[in-house]
Parts: C-alpha cells; sequence; structure tokens
C-alpha cells in the first residue's frame, strides 16, 4: 500500500501549536523577571509578546490568513494572562515569606484577576489592548 499524503498545513500545526505555547510561556517569563526588577507592571511588554507570536507563527510557516490571526492572538492573550498571575504572584509571595512559584500555585483565579485588575492602571490597559490588535494584524 502506498503511503498516505498528508498535507503539508496539517503537519504544520501541531508544530506551530507547540512553538506558539512555548514562546508564548517564554515571553511571559522575561515579562515577569523585567516587571519583578523593575517594580513596576511593564504592560508595554504586551507588544513585544505580540510581535514575539506573530514572529513565530511565520516562523512555523503557518498559512496566511485568519486562522494564523486568531493563534497569534491567542499565543499573545495567554502571554498576557499567564504574566500577569506570575507578576501578582510574586508581588505576593515576598510579604508572605514564599518563592513566587509557591505563590503562583496557591493562587486563586478570582484573586487573582482582583489583584491585577487593582495593579493595571488605564495605561497599562490600553498596552494589553494595543498588544491584541498588533497581534491581530501582525500574525495574519
Amino acid at each position: 500500500m502506498p503511503p498516505r499524503h498528508h498535507p503539508a498545513g496539517a503537519r504544520r500545526w501541531p508544530t506551530a501549536t507547540a512553538l506558539l505555547l512555548l514562546g508564548s510561556l517564554g515571553i511571559a517569563a522575561a515579562w515577569i523577571l523585567l516587571a519583578d526588577a523593575r517594580g513596576a507592571q511593564t504592560s508595554w511588554m504586551a507588544v513585544i509578546a505580540a510581535l514575539d507570536a506573530a514572529w513565530l507563527v511565520r516562523l512555523a510557516r503557518a498559512r496566511p490568513g485568519l486562522v494564523r490571526a486568531l493563534a497569534g492572538t491567542a499565543a499573545t492573550v495567554l502571554a498576557i494572562v499567564v504574566a500577569n498571575w506570575g507578576i501578582v504572584a510574586s508581588q505576593l509571595a515576598r510579604p508572605m515569606g514564599m518563592l513566587p512559584w509557591e505563590s503562583a500555585l496557591r493562587l486563586g483565579p478570582h484573586h487573582a484577576y482582583t489583584l491585577a485588575s487593582l495593579a493595571n492602571s488605564t495605561v497599562d490597559l490600553a498596552w494589553l489592548g494595543a498588544a491584541i490588535v498588533v497581534a491581530a494584524v501582525a500574525s495574519r
């Protein structure tokens, strides 16, 4: 029996998904470290995360279009959520005498959302919104 031929795009999406997941977690880790070092939210890093996600979907040779734009946007949103979670966890860990990853594991979603919404100003939210737009446009 001859080998089955799979379209090239079908083989790219598992690789692209893994690359986007790894890239989102990596940029979020850099964002958390920078925010911790500066003692600020550093929400402008969301735009860097968006450009990184756009570069990664292009690097994975995903076919241009709506699906690629959605993948880049989803990777950016993931980086934003993970980074804000990590920033809140690292700020909570210090006064409690815990390590940041211990705090991150004990932090509940409602508490994280409440603290992140208190920490992010209007300018920070504008950076986050701009990052989502940049991700959608640059990833397509």
